[in-house]
């Protein structure tokens, strides 16, 4: 169902713009001028024009009734209920202890200097 919707949807986009494009030029913001076109009748002027407003309207809907579509089976759900996550140990395989004094930082650096350096590294500001 959503997928015939989105291509009628694409669809109309494709049209709507052909019809915005054949549409004469009345403001000539870029000075491209509007002179006589093989679309400068005013019969089919009206015809651009009205064909325009049914697929704008078109769009809005099939737009409307995609947004609807997509929430159709969304439930509701709660972040509050989900219980406590589950702790997991560090890549380095020793447990990190709160810190008692210094702050985070200091318990970082202790962490890294018990972990044997693997390969090459980096420098360190001392």
């Amino acid at each position: 169902m959503q997928t015939v919707v989105i291509i009628i949807h694409l669809m109309i986009v494709a049209v709507m713009i052909g019809a915005v494009l054949l549409q004469k030029s009345e403001g000539g913001g870029l000075g491209m001028g509007g002179g006589a076109g093989f679309m400068s009748s005013r019969g089919t002027a009206n015809l651009l024009t009205r064909t325009t407003a049914i697929l704008a309207v078109g769009f809005f809907l099939t737009s409307l009734f995609l947004s609807w579509y997509a929430g159709y089976d969304r439930k509701p759900s709660s972040i509050i209920g989900t219980g406590a996550p589950a702790q997991t140990q560090p890549a380095g395989g020793t447990p990190l202890t709160p810190p008692t004094s210094g702050g985070i930082l200091d318990s970082l650096k202790k962490t890294d200097e018990q972990q044997a350096p693997s390969g090459p590294q980096a420098p360190r500001s001392q």
